[in-house]
């Protein structure tokens, strides 16, 4: 149109349920991502009689799976043909092969990408080793997230060693990296292998359900990263048993940098949470808490609300569901006991905490045991 004869750059970064989330869900970029595609195919085509805007940049965040890799490649691949160039700024790829993973790669425009998340893709350690090299013509590339990918590093045979340090050196060579997701890779007694070729710290690191052992956790304290850290993800460990001193003292070295803390099912009672308390009072700076998914009372929550008012920044709270708010009762098909909610008794609790709120005069902060109505806080906007 006429309107878009003059425009140069079309910026249409940032929309809803972008590629930074935490699941594959969102439609909304999922649909531009094959809209854009199509719109570059289509303009490339030399018999088309619609008048096109010159050289215009489109600025978008790409999420590509099986069903739209094809046309998203061929829209990468048209170069000066179209009169629509795409500039990725996020890329996220689900469910498709390393091959299709290094050929779109290949094909993003070197200078502006800063995230790539690769997820669900299942490529394993093997997999991983053959992309890896590829990200190093991203300059930019400051976020890394690799959740969900098979990358197993616990049960290799001792010659694998080698492919342990291939990917180590792989990473040393992403020299703007500040964020990285290993999510539900098996990395047991492995972390200082992973992270040892990394030159700069990192300051967004999410471990869930990565089978981390107490070493683990000691390197990570000693490292050049525990003082940097604005975010940590250590869902899905048991601190139950033997991670938990080592877990307060990787809090107590990162308490003057730590904004976001997510230590979702991590099988926490309450004598564990007594331990962990006045570390994480030392957090100054924390902003968001996730504590869902712990057996934690009732009372043992009004005491961590209570004393962390003190700590200014604190915005979200993600709590369990007070464990005495529930009830046994027998199960219809067997002799054990099950749990039911007593829905009355859990109003009343949450009464409880609003009310502490108001007192304090911290309407600011949110308590909430939903642990889908909030979104943790993206690394670039912490």
């Amino acid at each position: 149109s006429q309107h878009l004869a003059g425009l140069r750059v079309l910026d249409m970064t940032g929309l809803s349920d972008s590629v930074s989330g935490d699941t594959p869900v969102g439609l909304t970029v999922w649909f531009s991502t094959e809209a854009f595609a199509k719109a570059c195919c289509s303009g490339a085509d030399t018999g088309t009689a619609t008048p096109q805007p010159t050289g215009m940049e489109v600025h978008t965040d790409l999420c590509v799976e099986r069903r739209s890799y094809e046309i998203l490649r061929d829209a990468l691949q048209t170069g000066a043909a179209s009169p629509l160039r795409l500039k990725c700024r996020e890329f996220q790829a689900v469910d498709i092969s390393v091959f299709k993973i290094v050929t779109l790669l290949e094909s993003l425009d070197p200078s502006f990408v800063r995230r790539v998340n690769l997820c669900f893709n299942y490529f394993g350690l093997t997999g991983l080793s053959v992309i890896l090299p590829h990200l190093s013509r991203f300059p930019e590339l400051r976020s890394l997230k690799l959740q969900c990918n098979n990358v197993d590093v616990q049960h290799l045979m001792p010659e694998s060693a080698t492919g342990i340090r291939c990917v180590a050196r792989q990473l040393g060579m992403l020299p703007s990296l500040r964020e990285l997701n290993l999510g539900s890779s098996r990395l047991s007694g492995n972390l200082h292998q992973i992270l040892c070729d990394l030159q700069t710290p990192l300051e967004s690191l999410e471990l869930p359900f990565c089978s981390l052992v107490p070493a683990d956790l000691a390197f990570l304290s000693q490292s050049i990263h525990a003082p940097a850290l604005k975010r940590l993800d250590l869902s899905g460990h048991d601190f139950s048993q033997g991670l938990l001193e080592p877990l307060r003292l990787l809090l107590q070295e990162t308490s003057a940098s730590l904004l976001c803390l997510d230590l979702m099912e991590c099988r926490m009672a309450d004598s564990h949470l007594d331990v962990l308390l006045p570390t994480l009072l030392r957090c100054s700076r924390l902003r968001f808490l996730r504590l869902y998914g712990n057996s934690l009372s009732t009372a043992a929550l009004k005491d961590l609300l209570q004393k962390t008012l003190e700590l200014p920044n604190l915005h979200l709270v993600v709590y369990p569901v007070p464990k005495d708010c529930y009830n046994p009762e027998p199960s219809e098909f067997h002799s054990d006991f099950g749990e039911v909610l007593d829905e009355e008794l859990f109003e009343a609790t949450k009464v409880q905490f609003s009310q502490i709120l108001i007192n304090s005069g911290r309407t600011d902060l949110i308590w909430t045991y939903n642990p889908n109505g909030h979104r943790a806080l993206d690394y670039f906007y912490l």
